[in-house]
């Protein structure tokens, strides 16, 4: 079998830690497979590289921030393949630019374009373990680049397709992807299987586990990816097909999430005429700006409110340009909360099951918590509400479509 596995920072923060992912990657290489491992800056790492870059230059030259942020995984893809060899484990590193790992030239936020996958295969065909620095490729021009945030998972799932790997294999801190995030939910269960559109619903919503980018190339190529914890042994959660599922039948809701990092703006009093609404997103989309739930009011003396989200980091620049773009339009004015969550369901069984969004709506109210606007696909149900009920949130609907482990296991 041929597995492509990837080790989250924390799984190779230290000496120690390196060693126990090589004494992993041997006893898989003792079972007959070929391995193919892709590895994370040590923790904490990147963030250390960029603020000396940011010491010198509050904006510092993006290409030169590729260079010297790529140099974390390097290291460590080294190390690696230097501790395999002391533990008599033959293994060779390839950086990005040497397998190669073709992406676009944007630089800090890459994209792969292609992955020339001859030469890690004659090292696979030699009985090598192949080491490969995640978060990185390089342009046409041979110039370094990275893939942004969370770019090692997208590298191993890549990689995984361009090989048709049997598996790809994530390693992190935590051993599979669970109901909700365990800290706020002490009851949250551990999903033995989860489909890709859940899995990409529930990373969009703020669950960490996987970078979205990965897992939109694991539905993309049908590539399967288990879950697992670097610390332990246990099954972990497989991310994939649908059909394949065990849960899909069983369980309305896969998971529950929340996301603090919003911010709502709404343009008021905006003349309710044709083309308005068009010329406010047009400004916020040639600005960049992805915007998330959108809500019109009905319109009142011909006038009307526009209300949307975005991510809190983007919310000051789109403050600025709707000020500009209200005076445009000849809106009133326009007023921000940086104060909100977005709290959802998941699950694709949900389209099978009606009464979803009206359960969900009557467990906040119970909780008192108020409804400011609401959004959905066939598999999801966000509401945006005050920040400072997310996690009463989370637990209420949690318990509420029954996915506390005390009432799986009692149903058993």
């Amino acid at each position: 079998m041929l597995v492509v596995q990837k080790y989250g920072g924390t799984s190779v923060a230290d000496l120690e830690r390196i060693g126990n992912v090589a004494g992993r990657v041997i006893s898989y290489r003792e079972k007959g497979d070929r391995v193919v491992v892709v590895v994370s800056a040590m923790a904490g790492e990147t963030d250390r590289l960029l603020n000396m870059a940011h010491t010198i230059d509050r904006f510092p030259d993006e290409r030169e921030v590729d260079v010297l942020i790529s140099t974390g995984e390097q290291v460590v893809s080294a190390l690696l393949a230097i501790m395999l060899k002391t533990m008599s484990c033959d293994a060779v590193s390839m950086l990005g630019h040497q397998v190669p790992i073709i992406t676009d030239s944007s630089y800090t936020k890459a994209r792969i374009a292609a992955i020339e996958k001859e030469r890690i295969i004659e090292e696979l065909d030699r009985g090598r373990v192949v080491v490969i620095p995640g978060f990185q490729g390089a342009d046409e021009k041979g110039n370094i680049t990275t893939l942004g945030r969370g770019g090692s998972d997208t590298t191993g799932v890549a990689l995984a397709a361009a090989l048709q790997a049997d598996l790809c294999e994530i390693y992190t801190d935590v051993d599979g992807v669970y109901t909700a995030d365990p800290n706020i939910c002490p009851k949250a269960r551990r999903l033995d299987t989860i489909s890709y559109d859940e899995m990409l619903e529930m990373a969009s919503l703020g669950a960490k586990v996987l970078q979205i980018r990965s897992v939109e190339l694991a539905k993309k190529y049908n590539v399967p990816i288990l879950v697992k914890t670097s610390f332990g042994e246990g099954p972990g959660t497989l991310v994939c097909k649908e059909e394949q599922s065990m849960t899909m039948e069983k369980v309305v809701i896969a998971g529950v999430t929340y996301n603090k990092n919003e911010a709502k703006i709404t343009v008021n009093k905006v003349p309710d005429q044709p083309g308005v609404a068009a010329k406010i997103f047009t400004a916020l989309s040639d600005a960049n700006i992805v915007v998330d739930v959108i809500v019109q009011n009905v319109s009142k003396s011909s006038f009307t409110d526009i209300t949307f989200t975005m991510a809190k980091a983007e919310a000051k620049k789109a403050y600025r340009l709707m000020e500009e773009t209200a005076k445009e339009v000849g809106a009133e004015s326009v007023t921000m909360d940086e104060g909100i969550a977005k709290v959802s369901i998941v699950g694709s069984g949900m389209m099978s099951h009606a009464g979803i969004a009206s359960k969900m709506f009557s467990i906040l109210a119970a909780e008192g918590i108020n409804i400011q606007a609401i959004t959905t696909s066939e598999i999801k149900v966000s509401c945006v509400i005050e920040s400072k009920y997310s996690e009463l949130a989370l637990q209420a609907l949690h318990t509420g479509f029954g996915l506390d482990r005390e009432e799986i296991e009692e149903e058993k």
